[in-house]
């Protein structure tokens, strides 16, 4: 089947996604900048999500320009993806809100890796689906950014319950990494 609704439906999922991102950013009372001051945990929060769902957006859309067809499996392991993806308002907003206390920190970073994980699913079915001698599996390659992004979400939940500020240093690199333009498929779609 093609890739056009899979890919609509995406974007729209990714759009609410981020709407209740937003909406959970309350306006100050008061009109000084000390009412901004208690806002700063869930600000930051919101910057850091909004950045981990845009890297997803970016890369699914960069993805899908290069597979031709979609089949029930890469449906399903994309909705897998946009179900962890869909937690994102709910853990920005307990981390945010509980000052980036320790289980919040954790839970998000679960969050995190198990959106890394789902990831990793879509990107084994697309390549199963499409070959090795597509242009998808030649821009993927060995993903070894995508497998480290795992590995280093995996490894800062444990150590949040050690210091909370290790997963959330760790959950920032992993994303500063990934902002770094990603050119692997570009680089295949102008060949």
């Amino acid at each position: 089947m093609g890739k056009g609704r899979v890919e609509a439906f995406t974007d729209g999922v990714v759009a609410i996604i981020i709407t209740i991102m937003v909406l959970d950013l309350k306006v100050p009372e008061g009109e000084d900048f000390s009412t901004l001051l208690p806002q700063w945990p869930i600000f930051l929060c919101y910057v850091l999500s909004f950045i981990n769902v845009g890297i997803y957006w970016n890369n699914l859309h960069n993805m899908f320009h290069t597979v031709q067809r979609v089949d029930g499996r890469v449906l399903w392991a994309n909705l897998h993806l946009l179900f962890w993806l869909s937690l994102m308002p709910v853990t920005t907003a307990f981390m945010g809100e509980n000052h980036f206390a320790t289980v919040p920190v954790a839970v998000y970073g679960f969050v995190l890796a198990m959106c890394a994980t789902a990831y990793t699913i879509l990107v084994l079915a697309l390549h199963q689906l499409h070959g090795q001698d597509t242009a998808f599996a030649k821009a993927v390659g060995n993903d070894r950014k995508g497998r480290i992004s795992l590995a280093v979400y995996i490894a800062a939940v444990p150590l949040t319950f050690l210091d909370r500020w290790i997963g959330v240093a760790l959950y920032v690199a992993v994303a500063l990494v990934w902002l770094v333009p990603d050119t692997r498929f570009s680089r295949v779609l102008e060949k």
